[in-house]
């Protein structure tokens, strides 16, 4: 169908079978979405699908394209001001949401997120004398675009001066706070921030006030990347409805809150853990968005190597004992639980979990959430579950010496115990439970392994670089990633279309080939990873099992460094070996490696 040719209803009879394929509705949910959308005369059907969460605007837009045959707006067309501003006004834009890009002597170029509307489209060729070539736009970007061209000027107009930052941080009481909350402009600008996160399918939003700005960023992949943000004097609004949604005291702004939000955003059910905290120019927030559908339920889907993996499930299968999972925060110690969780999650095993927070639910599992403000902690918990009859227990993590004494205890009376610890190695585990209080002839009975790991990102395949790397770079690869063990070193072996995890075995040849022959990759950027280069991450992981050579010198109280030797030379892999390994595979890159292992 032709673009100037389409309409609503042209398109409202091509949506249900795309909505069907690819948003997995049943043709009765499509038909009632047609009702709503028909009961509201003028309205825009693409826009009430954001609104009902049905799609997320990625997905949407990625859907008008195909269905209008329209090309979609690429991020070298973006505009860098805006175009007939005098002629078009901001107001206008916003409600129909469209923006222009371009102009030429004959035609505007118009970026819509319903480009089926037809009555925009000629309200703007009237207004300009010119006809209309359209475009589609993901509606996330349109905002981003729109706040950079027309927010700031309109921001200035509207403050003219310093009084209004005065009334903005002057006391405002809860119902005040409340109203402002409520304008339909903020909901509006939260829904469409947690709109762009779950597009760009970020973990965390950053939300923090300063003096002369508001700043908003998005974790990807572990890295945080700065969003454009709205004007400052709507920063109290922001966070009054973000608390209002987590069920927090909007009234309260001098102490922490911590909060949930259950919520559908683009057909994506989330879990959101919402922090809040005071500084100077308000409140900080920090949002953890948890996707329900996102939960691994496989080693496999973690990028676990096969001898990892085996060795995981060999440690999973003994009957009692204690497994710890180190790592500072954020390296995917608690993914990685969850994930042994479900690989033992089955009718003739009790299962019992104490979290703080609980971040995802696991059906047929018992989960109970740490209160410390009724006494409800680790210890008063593991205490009370023990006379449960449970078969494993999951502790979210030792933090004292109470808690770290049950759950060895635990371990010893025939129950299988898995925790985490924040240390930066394996080997580090044994000894900051040796610093907590736990008995070294526990330790060594009770104590099956320590496994440490971070999360490193994972190369784009679409956009990825080879190169041939220097000499330097050559020799500290082939002193650190053991190049004779890894299999598909050869340039013929390493190409693009491989750069997704493989199950590589072991090369039985001792043979050091030489650099020329060594082929790796490096990051560039395209439109499918966001321009950073990377898209996922994996795993990267030692697993330090406790032999009687281990557990000898625990015995003889040897410090970590000591222990990381012996492990090494009884065969363990360290997580900088391991990374090494994933370069040469193709998976990641030396750069990568470096930032997550450098302590």
């Amino acid at each position: 169908m032709n673009a100037v040719d389409s309409s609503a209803q042209a398109l409202a009879s091509l949506l249900p079978d795309w909505l069907q394929q690819h948003a997995r509705l049943s043709s009765a949910e499509c038909q009632h979405i047609l009702q709503i959308w028909q009961q509201q005369p003028g309205s825009s059907l693409p826009c009430l699908l954001l609104k009902l969460g049905t799609l997320s605007s990625a997905d949407l837009s990625r859907a008008l394209s195909e269905l209008l045959q329209l090309p979609q707006l690429q991020p070298s067309q973006h505009p860098r001001q805006a175009v007939r501003e005098t002629e078009l006004s901001s107001t206008f834009l916003q409600h129909h949401r469209i923006l222009p890009v371009a102009e030429d002597e004959q035609h505007i170029t118009l970026a819509m997120t319903d480009p089926a509307n037809e009555l925009a489209a000629h309200s703007v060729a009237l207004a300009c004398q010119k006809s209309v070539r359209r475009l589609v736009i993901d509606d996330s970007i349109l905002q981003q675009l729109y706040n950079q061209l027309y927010v700031p000027s309109q921001a200035h107009n509207a403050s003219g001066d310093k009084t209004s930052d005065t009334t903005i941080t002057s006391p405002l009481n809860a119902d005040q706070l409340r109203d402002m909350a409520s304008e339909a402009p903020i909901i509006q600008r939260v829904n469409q921030l947690l709109g762009q996160a779950v597009d760009q399918r970020a973990s965390d939003i950053h939300i923090e006030p300063f003096e002369q700005q508001l700043s908003i960023r998005l974790r990807r992949d572990g890295i945080l990347h700065s969003v454009a943000p709205p004007p400052a004097r709507i920063a109290m609004a922001m966070v009054s409805r973000i608390k209002i949604m987590a069920q927090l005291d909007i009234a309260e702004r001098r102490l922490p809150q911590d909060g949930r939000i259950n919520i559908r955003i683009g057909g994506v059910p989330l879990d959101i853990r919402v922090s809040t905290v005071p500084c100077v120019h308000g409140e900080t927030v920090v949002m953890r968005l948890l996707r329900r559908d996102g939960l691994v339920s496989s080693f496999d889907q973690l990028g676990l190597r096969p001898e990892q993996q085996h060795q995981l499930e060999q440690l999973l299968h003994q009957a009692n004992g204690l497994i710890v999972v180190s790592g500072p925060t954020g390296s995917g110690k608690t993914t990685t639980l969850y994930t042994a969780l479900q690989q033992l999650n089955r009718p003739e095993r009790k299962i019992i979990t104490v979290e703080d927070p609980v971040e995802y639910r696991l059906e047929g599992i018992n989960q109970i959430q740490v209160r410390s403000d009724i006494g409800l902690t680790f210890a008063s918990a593991l205490r009370t579950i023990v006379r449960q009859d449970p078969d494993t227990i999951m502790v979210g993590e030792m933090r004292d010496h109470e808690t770290a004494e049950i759950c060895v205890q635990s371990a010893l009376t025939g129950h299988l115990v898995l925790s985490t610890l924040h240390t930066n190695q394996a080997a580090g585990c044994l000894t900051r439970l040796l610093e907590m209080g736990v008995a070294d002839y526990l330790l060594t009975s009770t104590l099956l392994a320590a496994v440490g790991q971070r999360l490193v990102r994972r190369l784009c395949h679409h956009c990825a670089e080879a190169f041939t790397p220097d000499q330097e770079q050559f020799n500290h690869i082939h002193q650190h990633g053991h190049i004779q063990q890894c299999r598909s070193l050869k340039t013929e072996n390493l190409t693009a279309d491989n750069l997704k995890p493989h199950n590589h075995t072991e090369h039985q040849s001792q043979i050091d080939y030489p650099s020329p022959t060594i082929q790796l990759y490096r990051a560039r950027g395209c439109q499918h990873c966001n321009h950073t280069g990377y898209q996922g991450r994996i795993v990267i992981m030692e697993i330090l099992p406790i032999t009687p050579k281990i557990q000898q010198l625990i015995l003889q109280q040897a410090d970590a460094h000591q222990l990381q030797q012996a492990a090494v030379a009884e065969g363990m892999r360290t997580l900088y070996a391991d990374g090494c390994r994933r370069v040469l595979n193709g998976e990641t890159t030396l750069d990568e490696i470096l930032r997550v292992t450098r302590e």
